[in-house]
């Protein structure tokens, strides 16, 4: 089941268009990315390891999430702050630590695509300069998507910076899960298998998918195909003779 039940409103090809240019001039470009092409979850790309990414067979391996940390609040009833919990005097952190997928979920193997797998390459290198610049300021971590000087990202700093990011993009406010609900949409208007998607948005197999599948159908009235591939081609570059129409032409 999905966090968030609320109605979604996937980006229009211009929104998503403007988020590509702005997200290729950011440090962890391929953060982005992956939500935007693939609809990989805050936490699941976060939880990312190098270890989990085999950049010679196209696929991530999805074992781990990072959470938003949760606040209880702290303040008496009959003397309220006003802030949130996480800004509140007495506010105390409760929550957001690591942790595995579901059993049916734990270790999904989604596909990539090669220009995200080539993106990611160049990420890698970056990455490597920074540490080495960084020197013995460098928090080591095993974490694809860090911080300037090392260790993991924070899911409250990645939450802001995805809003600086719609910012300076000039785009509509929104929240991350609408890229993952863009990504989801594109694929199954581009024609993609069923078990793929539902490998790619890490949707159980059966009754589950099933659901989940109907539910981000309800789009394609105000988004048509040749939209859609407008959308792809502008995340994953030009779809001619890819790995999905091959599996189509395959009978996949």
């Amino acid at each position: 089941m999905e966090e968030d039940e609320e109605e979604i409103e996937p980006y229009s090809v211009e929104e998503v268009q403007s988020l590509l240019i702005e997200v290729n001039k950011r440090r962890n470009s391929a953060r982005w990315m992956l939500a935007l092409a693939l609809g990989l979850r805050q936490g699941e790309t976060l939880g990312l390891r190098w270890s989990d990414v085999d950049l010679d067979h196209e696929y991530l391996k999805l074992r781990r999430n990072r959470l938003r940390p949760k606040y209880e609040h702290g303040c008496k009833a009959a003397d309220p702050c006003g802030r949130k919990p996480a800004t509140a005097p007495n506010g105390s952190r409760c929550g957001a630590r690591p942790r595995t997928p579901s059993p049916a979920r734990g270790a999904a193997r989604c596909p990539s695509r090669a220009p995200l797998v080539r993106m990611l390459r160049a990420h890698k290198k970056t990455q490597a300069r920074e540490r080495e610049a960084a020197g013995n300021l460098w928090t080591a971590s095993e974490y694809v998507f860090t911080r300037p000087l090392g260790g993991p990202l924070s899911p409250n700093t990645d939450y802001h910076d995805w809003k600086r990011l719609l910012h300076d993009a000039g785009v509509r406010d929104a929240r991350l899960h609408d890229a993952r609900h863009t990504a989801a949409t594109v694929l199954m208007l581009l024609g993609v298998p069923d078990r793929v998607i539902d490998q790619i948005m890490g949707w159980e197999p059966g009754t589950t998918s099933a659901r989940m599948r109907a539910r981000y159908l309800h789009v394609p009235d105000a988004m048509p195909k040749d939209v859609a591939r407008k959308l792809a081609d502008a995340s994953w570059g030009p779809q001619e003779n890819s790995d999905v129409d091959k599996e189509q032409d395959n009978g996949a």
